[in-house]
């Protein structure tokens, strides 16, 4: 098994580079699992990880680039954003599936789960974020 060695990004934050494929959804599972320990925000996780699994599916599947980088940011004490870096330049858009659709949800579920969401453009290609409020912090 790799182990996830994220990169401090000074904020408090930790990112990391990974191929742009479905299997990447799990080590950035694992980046998002160590930074929330490492901040003490645990009840965060099974949020923080469902949202970082669809921002990573996403890209995946409709990126067609290469590698993506996923960051975990703590930018300040009651606010965390998960991100999904490419250099993909269209943005992503949610979609509304019929009930027997087996995909195109993820976008619907970030909406529904992260207090607000959204892309930055870049001229290179976008990053795809979601913030969640961190409750129950000290």
């Amino acid at each position: 098994m790799t182990m996830t060695s994220p990169n401090a990004t000074g904020v408090p934050g930790y990112s990391e580079t990974m191929p742009c494929e479905p299997a990447s959804a799990s080590r950035a599972r694992r980046l998002v699992r160590a930074a929330l320990n490492t901040w003490a925000l645990t009840h965060m996780i099974d949020d923080g990880t469902l949202i970082i699994s669809e921002l990573v599916g996403n890209a995946a599947r409709h990126s067609g680039c290469r590698l993506l980088r996923v960051s975990v940011r703590l930018p300040d004490r009651d606010r965390l954003r998960l991100a999904v870096t490419d250099k993909c330049t269209q943005a992503p858009t949610a979609q509304e599936p019929c009930c027997d659709d087996e995909s195109g949800r993820g976008l619907v579920l970030v909406e529904a789960m992260a207090d607000r969401w959204g892309t930055e453009h870049r001229t290179w290609g976008k990053i795809v974020w979601a913030e969640l409020r961190a409750k129950g912090t000290s």
